[in-house]
């Protein structure tokens, strides 16, 4: 089933490449992803618990190279984010001008990499399916992104690439950190071997150095996010939405699935870095949202922002803080790609977005006002949806940090990350005053809610969003049996 949600995306943008019609192809393989997406979500015994729907495939026996695949909680709890984004992705996307087909194509190229990293269980094939959709990226921004797209798309691309060649180096020196006999691609058994303590704690501090700014570039860590939101702001609505709801959280899966269970020790090392360095993302980057003048940028930068959130959680290193961090993960995938997808429609009606050629829009278009009202509130974390239970968990977890780390350092970083949920509010309160409130602004008349076809993605989003909000247990039964594994005992 896993090898099934990987290649049906694979395999629809190759038949598009040969001829398939595009729209009607990648619908329907959006569709299929989701199905099986859930299907598996749903099959999954949680009573059992552990790695499920394993499969193994030698490719190189003398490396003991294996395409393997295999879920637990959390690796289903992303694929589902997968499968749903890339419905309301494929399913929003307007009539595309130039190149339909290697438009959708390289959406479900995206969608395939993704999966991949998600669901494999070897070391090499984790990294590689990542790799695989940088390429679609950079041709989706270039070739039908807006504004300064083709600056965007090699900042992106040399961003990334840079972040892919240093997690390269730390995964190459975690690989030599394990002694020559146990050395194995086996994520399954580099788990059970960081259990026991398999690499000295002397030699887990390089590797994980590595590993955090190889994977903080991909997450846009800060002071490495200066490509995040100029290339969002630029990306066609499909684009954003995938790369800031999904593929972002490779980085944040990867370091919760690699990092933390083989260099424990490592992380312990630099988390008084890492605080300084995810305060910077709340603050810093917050007050950069703030001064944004258009609603495209300004989302760009409230991604980049939110990541600091889930990086506190990781770095407290406890179940609590850790399951915070990858329900948050799911919940802010869910809202920014809802808020970009709403920032598609209203493209339509102002291709620059500034903020100040909106106004008065709640009255001609009453469903967008609404829907945009939702995803700005999620995005705040206002109770009931997903983000305050997970920021909650996170607070918490930071406020107590696992032992070995300096809770005063955690604390104070607590502080400062419940203020970015002030700065949260002020630029999307604020952008909603701009966009639905206040006298009409220019070309107001033909002003009007997207089609009832149209609005369904975004309903999808927002209602998982309030399921896991109402009943975040559902989620989290999911997610911390898996978590509580990789957490040293």
């Amino acid at each position: 089933m896993l090898s099934l949600i990987i290649f049906i995306p694979l395999l629809a943008a190759l038949g598009i490449l040969l001829g398939a019609p595009a729209r009607k192809t990648a619908l329907g393989a959006a569709i299929a992803e989701f199905a099986l997406t859930l299907f598996a979500f749903l099959s999954y015994d949680k009573a059992r618990g552990g790695f499920q729907f394993l499969s193994t495939t030698p490719i190189v026996a003398d490396w003991k190279l294996n395409y393997a695949v295999g879920a637990d909680g959390l690796s289903l709890v992303m694929l589902l984010l997968t499968g749903l984004v890339t419905l309301a992705a494929v399913w929003v996307t307007p009539q595309i001008e130039k190149r339909e087909g290697l438009f959708y194509a390289c959406v479900l190229f995206i969608t395939a990499g993704a999966a991949g990293a998600f669901a494999s269980t070897d070391l090499f094939f984790f990294y590689a399916f990542h790799e695989l959709a940088l390429i679609p990226t950079f041709l989706l921004i270039g070739l039908w992104g807006s504004g300064e797209r083709f600056t965007a798309a090699w900042k992106i691309t040399i961003y990334l690439g840079l972040g892919s060649f240093v997690l390269l180096i730390g995964l190459i020196d975690l690989y030599l950190a394990v002694p020559e006999a146990s050395r194995t691609f086996d994520l399954i058994e580099l788990q059970r071997l960081g259990a026991n303590g398999i690499i000295p704690a002397a030699a887990q501090s390089r590797p994980y150095i590595f590993l955090l700014i190889g994977f903080g570039i991909l997450i846009s860590l800060f002071p490495f996010h200066s490509w995040a939101p100029p290339a969002y702001a630029s990306a066609p609505t499909a684009a954003a939405m995938l790369h800031a709801g999904v593929l972002k959280k490779f980085g944040l899966y990867g370091l919760i699935r690699v990092a933390l269970p083989l260099l424990p020790e490592g992380a312990k090392v630099w988390a008084n870095l890492l605080l300084i360095l995810l305060v910077g993302n709340i603050l810093y980057v917050g007050f950069v949202t703030i001064a944004q003048k258009k609603l495209d940028l300004m989302l760009g930068y409230s991604s980049v922002m939110h990541m600091g959130y889930i990086f506190l959680g990781i770095a407290a290193f406890n179940l609590v803080g850790v399951s915070g961090a990858a329900l948050l993960m799911f919940a802010h995938g869910l809202s920014i790609a809802a808020l970009f997808a709403l920032a598609g429609f209203l493209r339509e009606k102002n291709p620059l977005l500034t903020l100040d050629g909106f106004g008065g829009m709640a009255k001609p278009a009453p469903w967008l006002g609404f829907a945009f009202g939702l995803a700005a509130f999620a995005s705040i974390g206002l109770p009931g949806f997903a983000n305050f239970a997970s920021e909650m968990a996170i607070f918490f977890g930071a406020f107590k940090p696992a032992a070995g780390l300096s809770a005063s350092n955690f604390q104070l970083a607590t502080v400062f990350a419940l203020w970015g949920v002030v700065i949260s509010a002020v630029y999307m309160l604020r952008a909603f005053r701009a966009i639905f409130l206040g006298a009409p602004g220019r070309d107001a008349a033909s002003w009007a809610d997207p089609a009832k076809a149209l609005r369904w993605p975004v309903i999808l989003l927002l209602a998982v969003l309030l399921l896991a909000g109402f009943a975040p247990g559902l989620f989290l039964a999911y997610l911390q049996p898996g978590i509580e594994a990789i957490l040293p005992k």
